[in-house]
């Protein structure tokens, strides 16, 4: 009987995978039987990801999504592809009275700008498969105010916008774009923040469902990647632990 929450036969990109979100997601697709391709800055630590993977025919990019030429000369290494994940981004925490050109720049040059960069490169290279899902990692910041949120709000705020547009452009060719938004999970980035571990514990009081781990975000990715979600397009899944309840 035909699984439609599979992932047999499919090829996956998944940026980010060297750690936090993109890594938990590569491991589950990969035990669900997809062939992945990730990505991620750090040579070692991607590496590491490589290791978890079940089954064969998995392969690794070590490429700086914000380097342009880099991104350019690792295309051709990319297989065509029934599914991408972008799971790369990074956090500026600023008050929105004191945001400079320079926070905006770093902040939208990652989560945003060379993520376009990459899926434009991408679908002129004609490296995705008609009938492939795309799964952008957006936030519940885009809706939910929080104090010195401002850019990192804005530059996901972009990203779920472009993401509604690529899947209307996209729907001819059978392509499904989503996203997930997440609130607070426990990775790497959350060090990012200027904040105690009492502060935290503080914090999380908010969550009806305590914090996320990236292991709770992976599997509605893994979802949206396989078949059981052929009629899903342009929606966006939050994950947030019932903070916005509040």
């Amino acid at each position: 009987m035909n699984n439609p929450f599979s992932l047999e036969g499919k090829h996956i990109l998944i940026t980010g995978a060297s750690s936090g979100i993109g890594k938990a997601t590569a491991t589950l697709c990969a035990e669900l039987g997809a062939t992945l391709t990730i990505s991620g800055r750090n040579k070692v630590r991607l590496n590491e990801t490589l290791s978890l993977l079940k089954g064969d025919g998995h392969s690794c990019v070590d490429c700086d999504l914000s380097n342009y030429d880099d991104v350019a000369t690792k295309i051709p290494l990319i297989n065509k592809l029934d599914g991408v994940v972008y799971c790369a981004g990074t956090l500026r925490n600023c008050v929105a009275k004191d945001v400079t050109q320079d926070i905006v720049n770093e902040v939208f040059s990652v989560n945003f700008n060379a993520i376009i960069h990459l899926n434009t490169l991408l679908f002129e290279s004609k490296k995705i498969n008609k009938g492939a899902s795309i799964v952008f990692v957006s936030s519940v910041a885009t809706s939910y105010a929080e104090v010195g949120n401002a850019v990192y709000s804005a530059s996901k705020g972009a990203l779920t916008s472009f993401s509604r547009v690529l899947a209307l452009e996209s729907a001819k060719r059978k392509i499904r774009v989503n996203t997930v938004s997440p609130a607070m999970v426990r990775t790497p980035l959350l060090e990012k923040f200027d904040v105690s571990a009492e502060q935290f514990a503080e914090d999380e009081k908010k969550y009806p469902l305590g914090y996320s781990a990236p292991e709770d975000i992976a599997p509605s990715i893994a979802f949206l990647l396989s078949d059981a979600a052929a009629k899903i397009t342009g929606a966006d899944i939050k994950i947030d632990g019932g903070v916005t309840l509040n």
